[in-house]
Order: structure tokens, then C-alpha cells, then sequence
């Protein structure tokens, strides 16, 4: 059974000719790919966060397997949700999901859950998946969504559990964390916000980028995503976070009393 688009036509174009033109129209200039383990990518609607997302894919060089983690912006029955259906359609073609990475991730971890209901109404993993099929044909995905009633434990746990079953499949993965910044705040609010939250990325410090959402309230939807990313980079090899692209909504619609941040990066 294939997970059909649930935003495609409404956070991306949904005829396949639109849809590409569409993110080359973002596409920066020649830029030079490199490896890394995991990247930090938006998930908003591309007229708003797309230059950031392009910025960010078009930077690195994408595997045939990549693991995408996504908040769910919606109650879920499981913790942490794991789609198991044969493949996620897509304006692009269909995308197969990668059975033997998902077995061992969760023969690696007891609190990742079989569940592809959690997933039907969710954006946040289903907006990366073109521009990761645009860039790699032969791409095949594990998406996981993540509860936020996730603590860090948990976190840090399927961190480990992905890098672990990374390590067992010998094969080049790329690590995804989707995630928006700061949501409906001022642009100087927003960049004062977004940038302390991206200096503990840079750092690789995912408890403390867990502690900071927490302890003062920021509006980083993905932040849990993110932090088991950073775990999972961390134990894989990554030394260091790379900001690739920063803006926000209102450098895309002119106005900067309510913005939402897109931070794009690289875990290398």
C-alpha cells in the first residue's frame, strides 16, 4: 500500500512539470557538493521556505538511503512512527521505502512503533521528498515521525538506535530533520531567537538545544527531530553544524511584524 500526497497542491505544486521549475527556481548558483551526514531542512510551504530547502539539498551530495525524522503537528497514537508502506507517491514518481534500513532501525530500538496512520496528515516529512527525489532518482526513504511528547532521553536513545542500525546496513545514509524556527514572532525577535538555537546546532550540543526550546519557550516545531538527528550525526562521525541558508517569511512576503524562521544545515 503507497502513502498518497497529502499536500501536494497546497504546500507544493502537484503537476510534475510546475513542481520542478518550481525548485530550480530557488536553485542558487554553482555551488560545490559535499558529504555529510545529516542535514536540517524547513518544511513550509515552498512559496515561503523552499529557497532554504533547495539551498540546503542542491549543497550536498544525497544518498540512496535517507532517513527523514519530522515532528508531527498533530496528536499520534505512538511515540515515534515509523511508515511502513511500500512507497510514498509524489509528483516526481513514486518513492520506495527502504525495508531492510527500516527493519533494523527498529530491531534497534523498542519504542519506534509501525504506523502509517501518524503519517497521512503530516507535512513535514512529505515536503522534503521532492526535493530529495529531484536531486536523487534512485532515493529511497525511512520516515520516522516524532511525537512531541518525546523527552530528550528518548531522543538521545533513537539517536543512537539510528546510528547503530546505520552502521549495521554498510551503506551511505543522509540523516533529515525537518523543522521550522521561530513561528509568528518579529523578524528582530525571530533572527535574535533563531540564531541562539543554530549556535547549538553548530555546536552539535543537542541537549542543549533541547534545553534552550524548553527552558525559554521557543517556537522550533522540530527541535525534537532535530536534536536525535544531531545524536544520531554525532555517533556516525559529524563533527560540526554548517549554516548553509537563514531567512524567514518575511523576506519572502515583505512583512516582518509576524514572521516564521528557515534555517538550513549541514551535519558533517
Amino acid at each position: 500500500m503507497q502513502r498518497q500526497p497529502y499536500v501536494a497542491g497546497y504546500f507544493y505544486p502537484a503537476e510534475p512539470n510546475l513542481l520542478k521549475k518550481t525548485i530550480e527556481s530557488f536553485l542558487p548558483g554553482k555551488i560545490k557538493k559535499i558529504r555529510a551526514y545529516g542535514a536540517i531542512s524547513p518544511h513550509a510551504g515552498y512559496e515561503y521556505s523552499g529557497p532554504v530547502a533547495a539551498a540546503v539539498y542542491s549543497s550536498i551530495i544525497i544518498p540512496g538511503n535517507v532517513v527523514i525524522l519530522g515532528p508531527a503537528h498533530h496528536p499520534i497514537e505512538s511515540l515515534l512512527a515509523l511508515d511502513d508502506s511500500d512507497g510514498w507517491l509524489t509528483p516526481l514518481g513514486e518513492v520506495p521505502l527502504n525495508a531492510a534500513l527500516a527493519d533494523l532501525i527498529l530491531s534497534e530500538s523498542s519504542s519506534i512503533s509501525r504506523d502509517k496512520e501518524a503519517h497521512r496528515k503530516e507535512h513535514s516529512i512529505e515536503v522534503q521528498i521532492p526535493f530529495l527525489r529531484y536531486f536523487q532518482p534512485d532515493l529511497s526513504i525511512v520516515p520516522i515521525l516524532v511525537s512531541y511528547e518525546a523527552d530528550y532521553e528518548k531522543l538521545e536513545a533513537l539517536g543512537q538506535a539510528l546510528a547503530r542500525a546505520i552502521k549495521s546496513l554498510k551503506e551511505d545514509v543522509l540523516l533529515v530533520a525537518s523543522t521550522d524556527m521561530s513561528h509568528y514572532i518579529s523578524q528582530e525577535m525571530a533572527e535574535k531567537l533563531d540564531y541562539k538555537a543554530i549556535s547549538f546546532i553548530r555546536k552539535l550540543d543537542p541537549r542543549g538545544l533541547f534545553q534552550l526550546v524548553t527552558s525559554y519557550g521557543l517556537t522550533m516545531c522540530g527541535f525534537q527531530p532535530t536534536a536525535a538527528v544531531m545524536v544520531a550525526t554525532q555517533a556516525l562521525g559529524a563533527k560540526e553544524g554548517q549554516l548553509v541558508k537563514y531567512q524567514t517569511s518575511g523576506d519572502r512576503t515583505g512583512d516582518y511584524q509576524q514572521v516564521v524562521g528557515y534555517a538550513g544545515l549541514l551535519l558533517k
